[in-house]
């Protein structure tokens, strides 16, 4: 399936190319979310024309971006949670829990912005997750987890 990059998507492409990708790819995600049009003609025609529109829209994007890493730079969050003698935690801490302590704390974060690669954290202790706030740009935030007195 070839299709047009609306956005910047990690490990495909810019804006603008014309990449070819598995249809499952391009059918459930590309599609769907706005990230890709097929490369018809007439898309072809129509995507040149809202180019620099769509250029522009992404120079903000990512400048917003930057404005929230370097906010974010020194950042770190703090989570209470029940946990046993031995420091293992009675549950875990996952994307939901990191992105709401994240807006409690002043930051406006979606959970899915938040990747946590080994999965989530079970343990007390110090643990740094990485925050993905643009295709470009990844915020490591160090995460404390406290155990409930």
């Amino acid at each position: 399936m070839e299709v047009i990059l609306l956005q910047k998507v990690a490990n495909v492409g810019n804006i603008g190319d014309r990449v070819k990708v598995r249809s499952g790819f391009g059918r459930n995600f590309l599609l769907p979310q706005g990230k890709a049009t097929l490369a018809t003609p007439d898309n072809i025609a129509r995507f040149e024309a809202r180019r620099a529109e769509l250029e522009k829209l992404a120079r903000e994007q990512l400048q917003g971006a930057e404005e929230r890493a370097a906010a974010m730079k020194d950042f770190k969050l703090t989570i209470t949670a029940k946990a046993g003698t031995e420091g293992k935690l009675f549950g875990s801490i996952g994307t939901g829990d990191i992105a709401e302590a994240c807006t409690r704390a002043g930051f406006k974060v979606e959970r899915s912005e938040v990747r946590l690669p080994s999965g989530p954290l079970r343990m007390v202790g110090e643990h740094t997750v990485n925050l993905h706030l643009h295709a470009d740009i990844n915020v490591p935030v160090l995460v404390s987890i406290v155990a409930e007195e």
